[in-house]
C-alpha cells in the first residue's frame, strides 16, 4: 500500500541520514588535521613525517567524500551494501589515518602496524559497494 511505501522510504532516509552526518564530520576533521599538518607542524616533525600526514589526511578525505556517496547513493545499492559499505569505511579511516596521524604526533613509528588493518578495511568497504 501506499501508506507501507513512504513509511519504507522513510526508513530508508534514516538509515542514510546518518552515513551522511558521519561523512559530514569525518569530512570536517579531515580539512582540519590536513591544516594542522600544513601549519602546524612545520618545523616541529621531521619533514618525512609531513608526508606522512599528508597521507593520512589525503586518504581520510578521499574516504569522507566516498561515504557521502555511500549515503547519497544508498538507493541505488543492495541493502547488503548499505549495510556493510559505510562501518567498513569508517573504521578503516580511524585505523589507516588515525594510526598515521598518531604515529607522527607521537614519534612512535610501531603504530605503523595498525595502518594496513585500516587499509584491509577500507578496500573491503569499497569493495562491499560491489554485493548484489
Amino acid at each position: 500500500t501506499k501508506k507501507r511505501a513512504v513509511a519504507s522510504d522513510m526508513k530508508d532516509t534514516m538509515s542514510s541520514s546518518w552515513v551522511i552526518k558521519a561523512a559530514g564530520l569525518t569530512g570536517a576533521m579531515a580539512i582540519g588535521l590536513g591544516a594542522f599538518g600544513a601549519h602546524g607542524l612545520k618545523g616541529r616533525v621531521d619533514p618525512t613525517m609531513i608526508k606522512v600526514w599528508e597521507t593520512a589526511s589525503h586518504y581520510h578525505l578521499a574516504n569522507a567524500a566516498a561515504l557521502l556517496a555511500v549515503g547519497a547513493g544508498q538507493a541505488h545499492m543492495s541493502k547488503k551494501a548499505f549495510k556493510y559499505s559505510p562501518p567498513l569505511l569508517l573504521a578503516g579511516t580511524a585505523l589507516f589515518s588515525g594510526s598515521l596521524y598518531m604515529m607522527v604526533l607521537t614519534n612512535k613509528k610501531a603504530l605503523g602496524a595498525i595502518t594496513p588493518i585500516g587499509g584491509v578495511l577500507l578496500i573491503a568497504g569499497w569493495a562491499a559497494l560491489a554485493i548484489p
